[in-house]
């Protein structure tokens, strides 16, 4: 089987897999998605790695699964771009770094027949009894009455069931925010209102290195044990996994975590939501130090404090993901923040979304390439 993608009009899931370890995972993924009747000639894999990885092995397993994908190096990346016209625009996906999941949404945006895009982690798993893929598609396509939850300090604690009794807090809550008063009701969702379906883990919690410490342990995993995403392709524009590690600051880990709250913000603007919960997905963090996750993360626990202020009354007026993006992005770019300890980190993000953008409406949309 050729590894690329094929002309079906079946093929509209962009399967995006950061890896430079764990690709095995797939197997589970897509064992997962035939025992629960899911087609799997919908799925198309973007496997994201480096120079130093096992491609072959790779390439050897998508067609031992006998599914569509494509394994992406360092070097595949480079002749990419340049197919596409955008090397100039390289910069915005950092090597050797998660945030290169943002070359998955790249491909994405390129191929016109992609309408949802899905996120996999490569330690984790699914869990047996979850429909996984089906359930993220019935996520994104729900119409009904919902539990919404709602907090005094602006933020959402998605452990919040019994938050009492844990005391677990997601990596990326601002501190400041913590010990807030929660409130639910239900709302009426219409279809196609929701973009953005978040799973939640099993196992071990992504928390920080100051939550995981407190907790008592040194290899990087909570003591006390409790996401993956599936997305809708017009929100690619306001997802972009923004640039971390490789920087002059040292600001890293928080790539994730600040693409969610511009995409949150923009889905605020915009009248569209996003669904938490299920499917389950078990994490399988592999032990390292602590110490090690808490070096990487402080540069940055002062600017995570403040920047969901910062943009938090951006692009009121705006129509499109786009231009809520851009509106973020002027906010970080023209703002001052000498105050704050490797503030100038701020501009170098908002100028790294004005190239997303600018990356975006430069890539030349191509139908998917037929099957060889």
């Amino acid at each position: 089987m050729s590894n690329h993608l094929s002309r079906s009009s079946n093929r509209d899931i962009c399967v995006i897999v950061p890896t430079i370890r764990e690709y095995d995972c797939l197997r589970a993924y897509v064992d997962n998605a035939r025992r629960h009747g899911f087609d799997v000639s919908r799925l198309h894999f973007v496997l994201v790695t480096e120079d130093f990885c096992d491609t072959d092995a790779m390439r050897t397993m998508l067609d031992e699964l006998d599914v569509s994908g494509d394994v992406f190096d360092g070097q595949r990346r480079d002749e990419w771009y340049a197919t596409q016209g955008i090397d100039e625009y390289a910069h915005v996906v950092p090597a050797a770094s998660h945030a290169e999941t943002s070359f998955g949404l790249l491909y994405m945006w390129a191929t016109e027949s992609f309408e949802y895009g899905v996120f996999i982690d490569d330690d984790t798993l699914p869990h047996d009894d979850e429909d996984y893929f089906g359930r993220h598609m019935r996520n994104l396509a729900f119409d009904g009455t919902v539990e919404r939850v709602r907090s005094d300090e602006q933020w959402v604690n998605v452990l919040y069931q019994n938050a009492d009794d844990h005391g677990l807090y997601p990596r990326g809550y601002p501190y400041s925010a913590m010990d807030e008063t929660v409130e639910t009701d239900t709302v009426d969702v219409d279809g196609g209102v929701v973009v953005a379906s978040q799973g939640l883990w099993t196992n071990v919690p992504d928390l920080d290195a100051v939550r995981i410490l407190m907790d008592g342990d040194l290899e990087g995993q909570a003591q006390t044990r409790t996401t993956a995403d599936a997305f809708r392709r017009e929100v690619i524009p306001a997802f972009y996994q923004l640039p971390m590690d490789d920087n002059e600051w040292e600001v890293g880990r928080f790539d994730d975590i600040w693409s969610g709250v511009f995409l949150k913000r923009a889905c605020d603007v915009l009248g569209k939501r996003i669904y938490n919960g299920r499917p389950l997905c078990e994490h399988n963090k592999a032990a390292r130090s602590t110490f090690d996750d808490l070096h990487n993360e402080t540069a940055g626990l002062e600017l995570n404090e403040h920047l969901w202020k910062l943009i938090d009354d951006a692009g009121a007026d705006a129509d499109d993901y786009a231009d809520v993006f851009d509106a973020m992005a002027d906010r970080l770019v023209e703002g001052e923040f000498d105050e704050y300890r490797n503030g100038a980190f701020f501009a170098h993000v908002g100028e790294h979304m004005r190239d997303w953008l600018d990356c975006l409406g430069a890539l030349r949309r191509t139908p998917a390439p037929a099957d060889d």
